[in-house]
């Protein structure tokens, strides 16, 4: 695929495959169509056909080339292949265009300092464990850190004390950034508030912007309410102390958070201890 590509991308040879696609042709009316030397047309047709995309035979004093369809049908099922990819409904790409959308909403909307103050968002899980359970993943550094980032990050940096007054440090990287030699993506600083276990989590968070500025301030409550099946998941967010640079950051939190909660609840589904 790769020689096949390579013979395909110079702007020369695509016409000598554009002519052939017609119908098959000697190296000289090729040329004389392409508008070349017959030499340099000779070398791109030998070229050509070292990629498997034509064939050729001697006939009398000419050489005939023709285009081979095959290499081309299965370029072209890659290449749908692709744009299949992207097209996914609910994938990646997806992602990246509702995030697109969001931020420039918010961008505009970023005048002045507390912009955003008083934006609220609700998200609601139901899952598959006890409340017990899910307070652990809630509290638990070790298992907060399963789940605590959006689907393409992943947690670097995670302290989280499960008392009133408790210090909260979230880091994260890009989660393909195995060995850590990337920069940091984002850090956010914060404080418990409340902590009723089983119950009731509360607490402030802050991410920080490059300079180590407090972008805004997050105020999360989770709520816990047991089932039949599991535990019902109620959470509050709210923002106050917006600056015009959180813009970036509200704008991914409903996408960014949501993810979150969502590898909770598969995470939850799959060890629900």
């Amino acid at each position: 695929m790769d020689a096949l590509l390579s013979a395909l991308a110079d702007p020369a040879r695509w016409r000598l495959v554009s002519l052939l696609a017609e119908r098959p042709r000697s190296v000289g009316v090729l040329a004389e169509l392409a508008e070349a030397r017959q030499p340099q047309t000779t070398k791109h047709l030998q070229t050509l056909e070292r990629a498997g995309v034509v064939t050729s035979r001697r006939t009398g004093q000419r050489r005939i080339y023709a285009l081979r369809s095959e290499p081309l049908r299965d370029l072209a099922a890659a290449l749908a292949g692709l744009a299949d990819a992207v097209e996914q409904a609910g994938g990646p790409h997806e992602t990246y265009d509702r995030y697109g959308q969001s931020l420039d909403a918010e961008r505009l909307a970023a005048r002045g300092p507390g912009w955003a103050d008083g934006r609220a968002f609700t998200f609601v899980r139901s899952l598959a464990a006890r409340p017990e359970s899910v307070w652990r993943h809630l509290t638990d550094a070790s298992l907060l850190a399963l789940w605590w980032t959006p689907d393409d990050l992943r947690v670097s940096e995670l302290v989280f004390e499960a008392r009133p007054g408790g210090r909260i440090v979230h880091e994260y990287r890009d989660a393909e950034d195995a060995d850590g030699s990337g920069p940091v993506v984002g850090r956010a600083e914060g404080v418990v508030v409340d902590v009723r276990p089983g119950e009731r989590l509360a607490y402030r968070n802050s991410p920080r912007l490059p300079d180590g500025s407090r972008a805004f301030t997050a105020h999360v409550a989770y709520t816990l309410r047991p089932t039949d099946t599991g535990t019902d998941l109620d959470v509050d967010f709210r923002i106050t102390d917006s600056t015009v640079d959180s813009a970036d950051f509200v704008a991914g939190i409903e996408i960014g958070f949501g993810q979150s909660l969502d590898k909770l609840a598969a995470t939850l589904a799959t060890d629900p201890s």
